[in-house]
């Protein structure tokens, strides 16, 4: 989408994560020249009323914060999306697998692996306060074409190239 100009970002009203993803992403968009219309919600009942002022502001896509509330309801928030034909940019793969257009984020299997030689370590002796904060090292791009098809987003080929994973 080279010529997008509004994401809305929709975030759990009241955790720190989220505000933290808010402030990198305005910060990448600000570059961009692209605004992000924030948006926080804290019950599912305000859920149509958020998807009403993002169409009324004409959000051209939607970016879903990764935490618990928005993963527990994942699928509500993925048919609204769809129901106003927002591609929606997600930060885990299990979004796509609900319909989602894309993710991309840190690969949770990699992830679970230098966990687990971090258990390991402790296990063998050493003090957690001793072991070194890791950052992910990779990550994965998902992408459902199935979603693309039903809102009419055409995905350039140079980006299904370097896709981890399509769900066609």
């Amino acid at each position: 989408m080279p010529k997008l100009s509004r994401v809305a970002l929709l975030s759990s009203e009241g955790m720190q994560g989220d505000r933290d993803e808010l402030t990198a992403t305005q910060a990448a968009a600000q570059s961009l020249k692209v605004r992000i219309q924030s948006l926080e919600v804290k019950d599912p009942s305000q859920f149509q009323s958020v998807f009403s002022a993002m169409t009324k502001e004409r959000a051209e896509a939607l970016i879903i914060a990764n935490n618990s509330f928005t993963f527990f309801h994942r699928k509500q928030l993925i048919a609204l999306a769809a129901k106003n034909r927002l591609p929606t940019m997600c930060g885990r793969a299990a979004f796509v697998n609900a319909g989602c257009l894309m993710s991309y984020a840190a690969d949770r299997l990699d992830s679970s692996r230098r966990a687990a030689v971090f258990v390991d370590k402790i296990l063998k002796g050493r003090k957690p306060a001793d072991l070194p904060v890791e950052q992910p090292m990779k990550f994965e791009l998902v992408i459902n074409l199935q979603t693309a098809k039903q809102i009419g987003v055409t995905m350039p080929q140079s980006v299904l190239y370097r896709a981890d994973r399509v769900i066609r």
